[in-house]
């Protein structure tokens, strides 16, 4: 049986995943310079407080793996971990699937329909095999090394993650999903995400995360790019339930040519600490941009969280929804960026931000940037911090409801904008995922 198990962080640690891989020069080359530029950069000055041994993280793991397109190839216990969370059920619903499990993609499928249309849905390494041109052409163009200390240590050990090109004029009727396992204690799982939706096209993207509770640190240190198209469309929906130990830093962002539409549908529950804050860069006219987010902070939880709208094109436009539960001591923070640039004339953006705190012993925060620096646009922004109603609890619970149940019914009315956008089969896991952690 085939074992690989990669800890700290040097050099040697990031030639032997490259071997590992069996990847070109130019991927080596990128990860290396990578590394110098991580260790140049200082952390973040800025969101949650979390320690950090970048020595003691398990940088690359592989329990003989391999990428499998038939489920039933799939080692017998990793393969029940993932059944315990309903991939076999939820893969009727969609047009392909893919199951990272640690550091390596295991199992991907597609619909041969979409084969035929030459849609690509595979992982990062097997498309810079394949496709080598195509991912050069977009690989860290959105996201750089450069951009924040993550960013860069996602650059030089990445393994795994989505690889998607939609080509022109193709239209997915159903979603692809991926799913995300850290299983390790201490494990660093580094998921890179390509996604590319060519012109006159459309695809909705769902990505699940989850992790079991240990006493150690697990990190998951993501980078995901998304280039959409003139007159194309995305939406990228999170579901994320990661367990308390987990630090989620991750690094999302999409680039909008002429008339495309970006949508980020992103629930935060579960982590220790989360630093995500999904970005538009609103290149082309008349091009859009959405982020709509919910995170649920409870005991020793520190949601950070938010989402930036750059705004270069004219006619671009921009809504931000934020919506944070805060119980038990947990820390709910929104963080966000707003510029319109000189360029963008007669664009708009409306940011909405809603905490709800369910005692006195949490917390929320918010903190806007918001930036037009032309006369003809404008950004409307609303906030608003509140509390459970004692009116409407004593109301619910003189109708024979008890106070959980109250408390749940008031939750799940405050983020139905949420809810509203996600599928029904996604709805329902919301619901189970949020009953479990209020």
């Amino acid at each position: 049986m085939f074992f690989m198990e990669i800890v700290g962080l040097n050099e040697e640690n990031i030639k032997k995943i490259s071997e590992i891989k069996h990847e070109e020069q130019w991927v080596l080359d990128y990860r290396l310079n990578s590394y110098k530029i991580f260790k140049e950069l200082d952390m973040p000055n800025y969101g949650p407080s979390y320690e950090l041994d970048f020595d003691k993280v398990i940088y690359y793991k592989n329990e003989d793996n391999k990428l499998n397109s038939n489920w039933s190839c799939i080692n017998k216990n990793v393969k029940a971990e993932f059944e315990k969370l309903g991939v076999v059920d939820s893969e009727k619903y969609l047009d392909g699937i893919g199951v990272q499990y640690e550091s390596e993609v295991i199992y991907h499928n597609m619909l041969e329909e979409l084969v035929k249309k030459n849609v690509i849905f595979t992982s990062i390494e097997m498309a810079m095999k394949k496709y080598p041109d195509l991912v050069k052409k977009y690989f860290s163009k959105i996201v750089k090394p450069t951009d924040n200390k993550f960013a860069a240590l996602n650059s030089a050990v990445f393994s795994g993650g989505s690889f998607i090109y939609i080509p022109p004029n193709t239209t997915l009727d159903r979603p692809l999903q991926s799913y995300f396992r850290i299983n390790s204690r201490g494990m660093g799982q580094f998921e890179r995400t390509l996604i590319i939706v060519d012109d006159n096209s459309h695809l909705h993207y769902v990505e699940g995360c989850t992790a079991p509770t240990y006493s150690d640190s697990s990190l998951h240190a993501a980078v995901v790019e998304i280039y959409v198209g003139k007159n194309s469309s995305c939406r990228y929906t999170t579901i994320q339930n990661w367990a308390v130990n987990v630090l989620n830093l991750v690094t999302k962002r999409a680039l909008v040519e002429e008339n495309g539409t970006m949508e980020w549908i992103d629930g935060n529950i579960g982590s220790r600490a989360t630093m995500k804050y999904p970005a538009c860069i609103l290149k082309g006219d008349n091009s859009s941009g959405t982020c709509i987010t919910i995170s649920v902070a409870t005991k020793d939880q520190q949601q950070d969280s938010g989402a930036r709208m750059i705004h270069i094109g004219k006619n671009t436009t921009s809504n931000i929804i934020s919506k944070s539960i805060s119980r038990l001591g947990g820390n709910a923070t929104y963080r966000g960026k707003v510029d319109i640039k000189e360029s963008a004339v007669n664009s708009k953006a409306i940011v909405k931000c809603d905490s709800l705190i369910l005692d006195s012993a949490s917390k929320s925060d918010a903190y806007p940037t918001n930036v037009c620096r032309n006369v003809s646009s404008n950004i409307e922004h609303e906030a608003t911090v509140s509390r459970v109603n004692e009116e409407s609890l004593f109301y619910l619970m003189s109708r024979g409801l008890t106070m959980e149940k109250a408390t749940e019914l008031i939750v799940l009315g405050f983020i139905e904008k949420f809810r509203e956008e996600l599928p029904m089969e996604y709805a329902v896991e919301l619901n189970q995922l949020l009953k479990k952690n209020l």
